[in-house]
């Protein structure tokens, strides 16, 4: 595969220079407002219609040569690096929430820091190769985790993969079945046929390794059956420190990544951070508390993987 171009993923990161490396990228500031007198004149001598119409859209990342349509898979997304992902999650999120605070876009921002680097990993992200790429990054300790275990306790899985849709998480979920065994199961959480509380009740029953689902259900499995009396629930990791973990009957207590299937894109080019129907969901998702706490943690953390 061909390096991805400088004007594709530089992501204009002059415009970002100013933010620390490590720390979550701060939203772009927005220029002052011209008068409403002066608003019409000053936007139609500076600007074509077509750019206004579409100001506040994000930069186009990859052209259509980056994209395998047989597969389904915008190459030029898993090259991307751990900061340049960072940027890029700061620029959709600003895209589809600019209805936002300042302080509000801020807590929906991911720290590069806390995203594991993919980016030199030599396979091509189609589904065959997801298996191959778990088992690559995930390690602790130096040691690689049999990912065919499962924690004991049912609804606690150490994997959860993000999909933008139910029939992407079923693809995603028949090419994790090389996990499974009769102790660790690889679950399916979406399904448009399945009532949320018929998910809850499987999810409460089930020991499993891996979990697949879109944010919004993901979202409503980790908060059913919660009150805000009972949460957080609180955790002890091995070096002393705390944790909180959700009380539904799906729980991040033993929950050691997260896997987003970032590469892929639909036959409209659009893949999960195009769409703001799983955008939202999923960056709310990603900046839950008890992940957040958990991301840069060597000891009990959490990785965050962009497939």
């Amino acid at each position: 595969m061909e390096a991805i171009s400088t004007n594709k993923v530089a992501l204009r990161s002059s415009e970002h220079a100013h933010i620390p490396r490590c720390k979550s990228p701060s939203p772009p500031s927005l220029p002052p407002k011209p008068l409403k007198r002066q608003r019409k004149t000053l936007e139609s001598e500076s600007q074509p219609k077509r750019a206004r119409r579409n100001r506040n859209k994000a930069p186009k990342l990859v052209e259509d040569e980056d994209i395998d349509f047989e597969h389904g898979i915008n190459n030029a997304l898993g090259e991307l690096t751990k900061h340049l992902l960072a940027d890029y999650l700061a620029l959709k999120t600003k895209q589809f929430t600019s209805d936002l605070s300042l302080v509000e876009l801020e807590e929906r921002q991911i720290s590069a820091c806390a995203i594991q680097d993919s980016s030199s990993w030599h396979k091509r992200r189609l589904l065959q190769n997801l298996p191959d790429f778990l088992t690559t990054y995930s390690t602790r300790a130096g040691t690689a985790r049999d990912l065919s275990n499962a924690p004991q306790k049912n609804g606690t899985p150490h994997s959860i993969v993000i999909a933008a849709a139910g029939l992407r998480a079923a693809d995603l979920t028949r090419s994790l079945r090389v996990f499974e065994t009769k102790d660790s199961a690889v679950t399916k959480l979406f399904a448009k046929h399945i009532k949320l509380k018929d998910a809850v009740g499987y999810v409460g029953k089930t020991r499993m390794g891996i979990g697949v689902g879109t944010p919004a259900r993901l979202i409503a499995l980790l908060d059913s059956g919660q009150s805000q009396a009972d949460y957080p629930q609180k955790a002890t990791l091995l070096d002393g420190a705390y944790y909180s973990f959700s009380l539904g009957a799906l729980t991040s207590e033993s929950l050691e990544r997260i896997i987003v299937d970032f590469s892929y894109v639909d036959q409209k080019k659009r893949g999960i951070l195009d769409m703001k129907e799983s955008q939202e969901p999923l960056m709310q998702l990603l900046t839950r508390k008890e992940f957040t706490d958990r991301y840069e943690r060597a000891d009990g953390g959490i990785d965050l993987l962009f497939f």
